[in-house]
C-alpha cells in the first residue's frame, strides 16, 4: 500500500483571495469555495480522475482560514518550472504583475532559480526551464 499525495494545505487569513491568486498564477480551477476553505485542482484533474487509478490522480491545493498572519520562512515550498519553449523571465514578470514579490532567502548569486513570495508571503521558486 502507498499513500496518494492528495493536496497541499495553505493557511491564510483570506483563503478566497489567496486561492484566486494561485488559480490565476497556475491556471487551475476552483472546485470548492467557502469562507473558510477553497480547493483548487489542475484543469485536467477532474477528467483524468475518472480515468486514472486513485494513486495517480494529481494533488490539489486547499486554502484554509487561520486568524494569524504568516511569520517566518516556510519549512516547505513549491518549485515550479517553465518548459524550455516558455520564456522564464516573462513568467516571473507575469507572477510579479499578479502580486508576487521576488525575495532573498539566502540563495547564492549564481542560483538557477528565482525565489518569490505570493501575496501572503509564502515562498516558492521558479526554476530554470526544463524539458520534463
Amino acid at each position: 500500500m502507498t499513500l496518494r499525495w492528495y493536496s497541499t494545505v495553505v493557511e491564510s487569513t483570506d483563503p478566497r483571495a489567496l486561492a484566486a491568486w494561485w488559480a490565476e498564477a497556475l491556471g487551475w480551477d476552483m472546485v470548492y469555495a467557502a469562507d473558510d476553505e477553497v480547493v483548487l485542482v489542475p484543469p485536467w484533474a477532474r477528467e483524468l480522475s475518472e480515468q486514472l487509478e486513485f494513486h495517480r490522480v494529481p494533488p490539489g491545493m486547499v486554502f484554509v482560514r487561520v486568524e494569524h498572519e504568516k511569520s517566518g520562512k516556510n519549512r516547505l515550498h513549491w518549485d515550479f518550472a517553465p518548459h524550455t519553449s516558455d520564456d522564464r523571465d516573462a513568467e516571473i514578470e507575469r507572477l510579479v504583475g499578479l502580486g508576487a514579490r521576488v525575495i532573498d532567502v539566502g540563495q547564492p548569486p549564481e542560483a538557477t532559480w528565482t525565489v518569490l513570495a505570493d501575496p501572503d508571503g509564502n515562498e516558492f521558486c521558479v526554476l530554470s526551464s526544463r524539458e520534463m
